[in-house]
């Protein structure tokens, strides 16, 4: 689903926006780091959210990465979302291709103790935005 030009723009550390479905009818948008595995935009939060109780009754989620300025576009990419326990991989690989190595210990380190989850969005289409 992924042609070479996205992957490429992916694997900067920019900023997605994922949007969910909430119980009021309206999308909850929040911003995460990601990371690409595979076709899928993988990404961590804590249990404890309103992100991850709204994807357990609606797994269906979109994510918006770039079209800041400079970035030139970006991609609108639609999937449904599992979540899993992180046993601490994806966020200290997430959290190192966002900082620093030096801060990046610390906050690793600093969030060992939350309840950290991975969500994976497995793409269903995938568009180009400007």
């Amino acid at each position: 689903m992924l042609d070479e030009s996205a992957r490429e723009f992916l694997k900067k550390p920019l900023i997605a926006r994922l949007a969910v479905n909430g119980p009021d009818g309206y999308p909850h948008v929040v911003p995460l780091w990601f990371i690409l595995d595979g076709e899928d935009v993988v990404m961590i939060s804590v249990e404890q959210t309103a992100k991850i109780r709204y994807l357990r009754a609606d797994g269906r989620a979109a994510v918006v990465i770039g079209g800041d300025p400079g970035d030139g576009a970006g991609y609108l990419i639609k999937g449904d979302v599992t979540i899993t326990e992180d046993d601490g991989t994806w966020t200290r690989t997430i959290t190192f291709h966002y900082e620093d190595p030096e801060q990046a210990a610390r906050d690793v380190e600093a969030w060992s103790d939350l309840d950290m989850r991975v969500l994976r969005l497995k793409p269903v289409k995938v568009l180009k935005v400007s």
